[in-house]
């Protein structure tokens, strides 16, 4: 499992840093492109829902499959196009397989959590994070050749996962609701609220990092192809020690002094004289904001999990991965916020665009109690 989170991680991030280079090939200006990116975060959304339907009919296993299969379409045409409208087609089948395979992983994540019966989605989100530190280094090693060839180099390792082994749940229909309990809906929007807040500081990191190092600083090829790798390797170490800690402080002590350190390096990241400062804020950032994603999902599958009043395991699994599959609905929405507001107000100056999610991720504070204080040992 941790090796789809990784091959997703790998895959996303190696494209966000070439995200520079296809805007100036088709000319596009910042607003241009956050419609562009808009589009592909709305067709994820719907890949997501694709998901939702999918899980308690055939198992999450198999919507991570088509996920995969649905981006090693969509990569070779990417890099090869040559017509914007072209661009446009495999953007948005990338965005459908983005949608079904976050869904999954996480469908899959949290059921194997249940499982084990203590902590483990923070180190299956630091594979991702994995995932997109060995991404970056992949788009520095290719950074010489061309959008086309680098496009074709990635569909390597999403085919590698199709054989993979995976949790198998199907052959029931239970959609949401159908147990006799309904779902709570109002505890999993103030735990949903916090990985949209979450998922706009990501994206607009990873989005409109390396275009920040590129045009406001004139930073070199070289460092804007590694401009989030201080914030993902940070990330990586934050969420390696992440399941000790949640463990041991609870999962809201964590997300409040986390989101402290976040503002911290949004406003280094934000008033940066020169660019390695702005690397200096990228690394603070993921230093504090990694475990907000992985716990949020945790939070939601336990909310859910405890609402079915049924006890077959397989109806628990169809609910809950439905859930998580709608709750994913989340990371889009955040996404939204983080690339197509970000590239909107920073129209003229991205450090604008920054200063939005550096005074927004405060409302994480208050919302931290909704993940409950829970210590295991």
């Amino acid at each position: 499992m941790a090796g789809a989170f990784l091959v997703q991680g790998m895959v996303f991030i190696a494209l966000t840093t070439k995200l520079p280079a296809i805007q100036d090939k088709f000319g596009l200006s910042p607003l241009a492109f956050s419609g562009l990116m808009l589009m592909l975060v709305l067709c994820a959304g719907v890949g997501s829902l694709s998901a939702e339907w999918l899980a308690p009919r055939r198992g999450s296993a198999l919507g991570l499959r088509v996920g995969f299969v649905l981006i090693v379409i969509a990569l070779p045409v990417l890099g090869l196009s040559g017509s914007l409208w072209g661009l446009g087609l495999a953007m948005a089948v990338y965005g459908l397989g983005l949608g079904m395979v976050d869904a999954g992983t996480n469908m899959q994540g949290v059921a194997l959590e249940h499982d084990y019966g203590r902590p483990i989605m923070p180190t299956f989100h630091g594979a991702w994070t994995l995932g997109g530190i060995l991404g970056t280094l992949v788009s520095l090693a290719t950074k010489d050749l061309s959008l086309g060839a680098s496009a074709t180099i990635l569909v390597v390792l999403p085919l590698l996962i199709l054989g993979a082994p995976l949790l198998k749940v199907g052959g029931v229909i239970v959609p949401i609701g159908d147990d006799g309990a309904p779902v709570p809906w109002r505890r999993i929007l103030l735990v949903g609220a916090a990985i949209v807040l979450f998922y706009m500081v990501d994206t607009a990191t990873t989005t409109w990092g390396p275009t920040y190092l590129d045009k406001t600083f004139g930073a070199s090829n070289a460092i804007v192809a590694v401009a989030t790798l201080p914030y993902l390797l940070a990330s990586l170490a934050a969420r390696g020690l992440g399941d000790g800690l949640t463990a041991r402080f609870g999962a809201a002590p964590l997300l409040r002094g986390g989101t402290l350190i976040a503002v911290v390096g949004l406003a280094t990241v934000v008033f940066a004289p020169a660019w390695p400062l702005v690397m200096v804020g990228f690394l603070i950032l993921g230093t504090g904001i990694a475990v907000i994603a992985p716990l949020s999902y945790s939070a939601a599958a336990l909310i859910a999990r405890e609402s079915v009043d049924s006890d077959d395991p397989i109806a628990v699994r169809a609910k809950v991965d439905a859930v998580i599959a709608r709750f994913n609905q989340f990371n889009y929405l955040g996404a939204i916020l983080g690339s197509v507001m970000t590239g909107a107000v920073g129209n003229d100056s991205l450090r604008y665009g920054f200063a939005v999610p550096m005074i927004l991720v405060l409302g994480i504070l208050p919302l931290a109690k909704h993940f409950g204080n829970r210590r295991t040992r």
